[in-house]
């Protein structure tokens, strides 16, 4: 009777399978006898260390939360009040730090947007944020640095004098004075130079008769202090 087909595969597997396991118990005998059971022990162990490790790392890459992104904004305001906006995951718990201090806490939307209003104290603010989910927490997002200043800078002018007279050889008037580090100072819309010690100067062109000279001081958040001079230049 001849054999059918799958019995026949059914023998080639079968004998398949017994040379696979001659092979493996001669490469067994054969590191035994070369290296000691030791060996086979360590190898044992390095072999079940890799499937370890690879489970380690599955279960971190499960358990991991993308760090929100605070979009940029304005690096200083005269405004308390300012509008922190940023994305993340959907749907996501969303904690708002200031100065490393927890101040407010949000949900992202179906888009994974998120807006914070917040109060920010004088002087410089750190402002970044984290997800948070049950346990867990993200790394934290970018950090935003806004300085927050609402007083006026100082504007000293030191010549020339309110009513301050120029004769025929004078066509030009020195505007000199001091002001506070990182603040900007203009004479008639001009810019005036600014030296490391804050101190200004501009050299204008007299005019005959009266000249008005507006000088405005403006620091980085748009505070604003302004004078008013009036010199007299007869030809």
């Amino acid at each position: 009777m001849r054999r059918s087909r799958l019995t026949k595969r059914t023998e080639r597997s079968t004998r398949k399978t017994i040379v696979l396991s001659i092979i493996g118990i001669v490469v067994i005998l054969f590191l035994l006898l070369k290296f000691g059971l030791s060996f086979l022990i360590d190898f044992s162990l390095f072999i079940s260390g890799s499937k370890n490790q690879q489970t380690t790392t599955n279960q971190n890459q499960i358990n991991y939360i993308a760090a929100p992104v605070l979009d940029p904004t304005f690096s200083a305001t005269n405004s308390a009040s300012v509008t922190i906006t940023g994305s993340a995951d959907k749907n996501k718990n969303i904690y708002l730090y200031i100065n490393n201090t927890q101040v407010d806490q949000t949900i992202s939307n179906g888009k994974g947007k998120f807006t914070f209003v917040e109060d920010l104290s004088k002087g410089q603010n750190q402002i970044s944020a984290k997800v948070k989910d049950n346990d867990k927490e993200s790394d934290s997002s970018n950090t935003l640095t806004i300085t927050y200043l609402n007083s006026q800078p100082k504007l000293d002018v030191s010549s020339p004098t309110d009513g301050q007279q120029y004769k025929k050889d004078q066509n030009t008037a020195t505007v000199t004075g001091s002001t506070d580090p990182g603040v900007s100072v203009t004479v008639n819309g001009f810019w005036a130079q600014i030296d490391d010690a804050n101190n200004f100067t501009y050299i204008l062109t007299l005019t005959n008769g009266d000249n008005e000279i507006k000088i405005i001081a403006t620091d980085q958040a748009g505070n604003k202090t302004e004078k008013d001079l009036k010199v007299n230049y007869s030809q």
